[in-house]
């Protein structure tokens, strides 16, 4: 598959099921995006979007990733999709 496949696959998965999301596939998710980690901090780790938004994340204790941090990123990947198509 390639990535932008990937990419789309990942983010209906997401959103339909924040809650399922293995943290594993969440880091890759946020990846495929453009995010780039900055660092971990004990068992937060760190991610910044392109426009530099801060994202800190962190697992639960079955390796899942929290349902209220991927609903997070959802809502700043949308703002910054939208911001890019109005030319912000």
């Amino acid at each position: 598959m390639d990535g932008k496949k990937r990419k789309t696959a990942r983010l209906e998965k997401a959103k339909n099921s924040p809650q399922g999301l293995r943290f594993s596939e969440f880091e890759s998710l946020l990846n495929l995006c453009g995010w780039t980690f900055d660092h971990q901090t004990g068992s937060h780790h760190i991610w910044y979007s392109s426009k530099r938004v801060r994202l800190s994340i962190q697992q639960t204790k079955n390796g899942e990733a929290k349902a209220y941090q991927v609903k997070q990123f959802l809502k700043i990947q949308e703002e910054e999709n939208e911001s890019n198509h109005r030319g912000f």
